[in-house]
């Protein structure tokens, strides 16, 4: 499947992972801004992927960008950062969201797993609540904290 065709709207999203659900796959949300794709996204989104056969990611909008991270942000825009999302191996479908919290998704969607980087620990899962409601584990993925969008665009304006 090519890239751009896995990116999906919420309503196709609810759909699709419906019909997984049907055939007994299990279901992993990975979520984030994504603006520059760097290594540590990519190993976040690896270790999402090896919790289940179908990992969904949620890339923030332009919008919820903005408003989490300040003005000049972000970099890419959503629908290129969603197709570099898609591009990762292992990653099933993206879908863009406008709110500042991915908690909306996770009632429609109602994944296996809910993963999260190592920025945050069990405790600190903004979500965590919503999902504990569903029946969805949360799982913290991923390589050290110690790659960020952040950090690489103020290297790059220092230079």
């Amino acid at each position: 499947m090519a890239s751009e065709r896995k990116i999906l709207a919420r309503p196709d999203l609810v759909a699709q992972a419906r019909d997984w659900r049907a055939r007994g796959e299990r279901i992993v949300l990975a979520n984030g801004c994504f603006d520059i794709l760097h290594v540590g996204h990519v190993r976040y989104l690896q270790g999402a992927a090896a919790l289940g056969a179908r990992l969904v990611v949620a890339v923030n909008s332009d919008q919820s960008t903005r408003r989490l991270t300040g003005e000049g942000r972000p970099i890419l825009d959503e629908r290129g950062r969603a197709a570099l999302v898609a591009a990762v191996r292992g990653v099933a479908a993206v879908t863009i969201f406008d709110e500042l919290s991915v908690e909306p998704l996770l009632r429609a969607l109602r994944p296996d797993v809910h993963a999260k980087g190592t920025d945050y620990t069990a405790a600190t899962v903004p979500e965590a609540a919503v999902a504990r409601e569903l029946g969805v584990e949360v799982a913290i993925v991923g390589d050290p904290k110690d790659h960020s969008t952040q950090a690489l665009l103020a290297r790059l304006r220092a230079k």
